[in-house]
């Protein structure tokens, strides 16, 4: 007989529930059971997650673009310097993921909190390294970027401020990339939700300022975002040391065990690598389009915060196949760690397709939130017309190279991203807007095509499945 069907406050009440239960983070084992329902009961934290992060860099980029034109080419050339950080940072989260999420599958709660504190400790090594740099050279870096004497000496205090307080922004990646491997990506969701929430509130008061305090202009960006995050980073470390996750830290775990800081870091270079040639080619991207002015450097960036704000959500879903790819070869289920792979791509492109019609339809409805000036207006508007154009099968590439990250294979995304950015997108993107002199737009094609070809690169090679036999 058939079962009696459910009206619709039930079929509603179900549905809170089954949200109430993702964003708890009451499951985090997800070797059994329906893949669908691990992947939703993964993403919907982890999508929580980036949300804010996208929350968080629409806001930044419209207190600043309140200032002036200098404050926008500003964030947009130290933010192609973050953009380093973060691939040394996401790099070591993504060797700490798979370890975690490996240890977790075999049952072994012990070795994934020792992973854990190995991969704190590269990270503060590499992380100070940083930020002395950073604050001691911010106006070499600017000029190396091609910013002008005058921006650089207005906006030298910012790159200095961020680049020097990146520890906070290394240990916020790594520490959520121990709690999306064991499983508890809520609490990832939270850090960030707790991180970025202040720095929003933080963003208005220090640019503009408050009663008789002036505010620090485009500096004031920068505290609030060390600020916020290293509150997220305290918040982290107290869940470690005093929850009671999968992962918990103790003092017994806190010894340097060389074997396992080998292991992680030979994992780290190809995700640091994959990322860093990644990250370098963006930087030559915004070095082309700086070429052609203030104005096109500015809208860039405003098209970027906005393409930015629906990726990271998409990256969300990406990581949650990253761990379930973890944890399932760790129990030994590689069948189910690829199947889980091909459904979490396909939520991924229905949900970028949609983006990518409403940004197409939308454009200057979106980058006018930012900026009314038209020299800048013009320049983002195509790019976010241009650039949503690969999204579908950005989509599929994204999650598949979050996949071979997951089972510890960081060696095969590494040499897709070096192909695809440095071999095809750099000369490209010179060709097509110097060459050719078609300007941003060159750049702006460059990128649509270069995050196609990507994507064939990452679903041929993941279709050969040596990722499943990668030891960790």
């Amino acid at each position: 007989m058939n079962e009696p069907q459910q009206s619709i406050p039930e079929r509603l009440f179900r549905i809170l529930r089954f949200l109430g239960k993702a964003i708890a983070g009451t499951e985090k084992e997800f070797t059994k059971g329906s893949i669908d329902r691990a992947i939703v009961l993964l993403s919907i934290p982890m999508i929580l997650e980036m949300v804010m992060e996208s929350l968080f860099a629409v806001v930044d980029l419209y207190f600043v673009g309140k200032l002036n034109v200098n404050a926008l080419a500003t964030v947009a050339l130290t933010e192609s310097m973050i953009f380093l950080v973060f691939a040394v940072a996401i790099g070591l989260s993504m060797a700490t993921t798979a370890m975690v999420a490996r240890r977790v599958g075999e049952k072994q709660p012990e070795e994934a909190s020792k992973a854990a504190y190995q991969a704190m400790v590269l990270t503060f090594i590499v992380g100070v390294i940083i930020s002395l740099v950073g604050l001691f050279f911010p106006k070499d870096l600017l000029r190396m970027m091609g910013a002008s004497e005058e921006l650089v000496e207005y906006g030298y205090r910012y790159t200095q401020i961020l680049l020097g307080g990146n520890l906070s922004i290394m240990f916020l990646f790594l520490i959520n990339a121990i709690f999306r491997g064991a499983g508890d990506a809520s609490i990832a969701m939270r850090t960030l939700w707790l991180a970025n929430g202040l720095n929003i509130v933080l963003d208005p008061l220090l640019i503009f300022g408050f009663g008789s305090f002036e505010g620090f202009g485009v500096e004031g960006a920068a505290i609030a975002t060390t600020i916020g995050r290293s509150i997220g980073v305290t918040f982290q470390l107290y869940v470690l040391f005093k929850g009671k996750g999968m992962v918990q830290m103790a003092v017994r775990h806190m010894r340097v065990d060389m074997e396992i800081v080998n292991r992680l870091f030979k994992i780290s270079l190809g995700g640091m690598g994959q990322f860093l040639i990644g990250s370098a080619s963006w930087v030559f991207l915004v070095r082309i389009i700086s070429i052609f002015g203030s104005e096109a450097l500015a809208g860039y960036q405003v098209s970027l915060r906005i393409i930015i704000f629906t990726i990271l959500p998409s990256w969300g879903m990406a990581n949650a196949a990253a761990t379930l790819v973890g944890q399932n070869l760790g129990a030994g289920l590689p069948d189910r760690a690829e199947k889980s792979v091909w459904r979490t791509a396909v939520f991924n492109m229905g949900f970028l397709g949609i983006v990518s019609v409403i940004f197409f339809t939308y454009a200057e409805f979106f980058v006018g939130i930012f900026t009314t000036e038209p020299a800048v207006m013009e320049v983002g508007i195509r790019a976010l017309k241009i650039i949503c154009l690969g999204y579908l099968f950005f989509a599929y590439g994204m999650v598949i190279s979050q996949s071979f990250n997951g089972a510890g294979d960081t060696r095969t995304p590494t040499i897709i991203n070096f192909v695809a950015y440095w071999i095809i997108q750099i000369p490209l993107a010179y060709f097509l807007a110097v060459y050719l002199e078609m300007g941003p737009v060159g750049v702006f094609i460059t990128i649509c095509v270069t995050l196609t070809i990507l994507a064939l690169m990452a679903i041929y090679l993941f279709r050969q499945g040596k990722w499943k036999r990668v030891a960790i």
